[in-house]
């Protein structure tokens, strides 16, 4: 199966200091004013075989000659984060139970190809030698504060610390749907982790629990259930991961799919802790999608969200105005300066795989040309060309494929085994 390779762009895993985590200067404009200002540029797009041109409006922004480092852009997003957080308290862990029977709030799917796919060890008598963790990390006050974990890791008597991964499911689904990818990490060295996102999984009660969350948080902005709060778990997550004995805190990954793989974007913008970095469909660029006209793939994936919001803002239909509000009101920033083209460079110096399909609606490939310019000219600056890879699977829409998993399973051990 051919590729598609937008870029790639050379490196060493950089050295983590420090507790706040504030990867080294690295120069990214922050817009100090909005509006966007509309830049057109042209690129041929073939559409069900038609050739039709689409207006690549880029995002190039109104910037004063100021420009800051991603430290301070990465200030501004924990600063986001904590202005809706509950009670701080102290981080603890609690022993869990393993869960018969998770809930998906949507139709169960039986399996997934692309996840039993993944590369693993033959080893005999595996199960046998499989351990396995359930636990509950308390990252903040509230229901919604006790982060379920499910740790899997191979029985041994060396001591030596591990390698480890952190994966996050796509929408609707929880921990347990990734259980494969945990074993087949696992099984080649890695401590393979898996939470439930905000409102899914343990965290939700029925089918109806994460869109509830969104329309409630449109309704009164004081939580940020569409990947912000999730952000602030993955951090508190890294400050128990960092301590655990058995893990190499220099050595911690982080991916996902779709809602999960913005959620690995995001874990890793808001924490320098996760060294290397693969978001599986998730990268997108949401300004540009409201700018060119291609809102309606990711809109589609929340739509009860956005259908309450066009009837309390007086609409007859869903349009781009109901669009940009929603996002400022539920991830404040989403759509502006903490978007792609800004938060996608500050992820250097770690290596960075970003995984999607060429076809993708809900991430289109042409909204994602200004981040992987600035991203391939960071990462450039810095002498890493080879830590930054953006492939587009040809023919492929927004689905996980074996292709990816296999990309994804490389590019950790690329720089985890070395």
């Amino acid at each position: 199966m051919s590729l598609t390779l937008i870029s790639h762009v050379r490196p060493a895993l950089a050295h983590i200091t420090g507790l706040s985590h504030v990867a080294p200067s690295v120069r990214t404009h922050l817009p100090n004013s909005l509006p966007y200002i509309s830049t057109q540029l042209s690129q041929a797009h073939n559409n069900n075989n038609n050739n039709n041109v689409v207006k690549t409006s880029a995002i190039a922004i109104k910037m004063e000659q100021e420009s800051i480092d991603s430290g301070e852009l990465r200030s501004r997003f924990l600063q986001t984060l904590l202005s809706r957080r509950t009670a701080r308290v102290p981080l603890s862990v609690e022993v869990a139970k393993p869960v018969a029977n998770p809930l998906f709030q949507d139709d169960p799917p039986r399996s997934s190809e692309a996840m039993e796919s993944c590369p693993k060890a033959n080893i005999t008598g595996f199960k046998d030698l499989l351990k396995e963790e359930n636990l509950y990390l308390i990252t903040e006050a509230g229901e919604q504060g006790r982060l379920p974990l499910l740790i899997l890791s191979m029985k041994d008597n060396n001591h030596q610390r591990k390698p480890a991964v952190v994966f996050l499911h796509s929408t609707n689904k929880n921990k347990e749907w990734v259980r494969p990818l945990l074993e087949a990490y696992a099984s080649r060295g890695y401590v393979a982790i898996a939470i439930d996102s905000r409102y899914h999984g343990e965290r939700a009660s029925s089918k109806t629990t994460y869109q509830d969350a969104l329309i409630s948080s449109w309704k009164k902005g004081d939580t940020m259930p569409f990947i912000f709060d999730t952000a602030w778990d993955l951090k508190r997550l890294a400050d128990y991961l960092e301590e655990r004995e058995d893990i190499d805190p220099a050595r911690i990954g982080i991916t996902g799919e779709s809602l999960g793989g913005m959620h690995a974007w995001f874990g890793a913008f808001t924490d320098t802790r996760y060294a290397v970095v693969v978001p599986i469909i998730g990268v997108q660029g949401f300004r540009w999608a409201i700018e060119n006209d291609k809102w309606q793939g990711r809109v589609d994936s929340i739509k009860p969200l956005f259908e309450q919001a066009r009837i309390d803002l007086g609409k007859s239909e869903i349009d781009k105005e109901v669009v940009e509000k929603v996002w400022d009101r539920i991830a404040p920033g989403l759509d502006s300066h903490f978007d792609s083209p800004y938060s996608i460079p500050a992820l250097e110096p770690h290596p960075l795989l970003i995984l999607n399909g060429a076809e993708d609606p809900r991430c289109p490939l042409a909204g994602l040309k200004i981040p992987e310019s600035r991203a391939s000219k960071v990462y450039g600056e810095a002498n890493s060309l080879d830590k930054f890879k953006l492939i587009a699977q040809p023919g492929i829409g927004h689905q996980m494929t074996s292709l990816m998993v296999k990309e994804a399973s490389d590019w950790f051990d690329r720089f985890f085994k070395k």
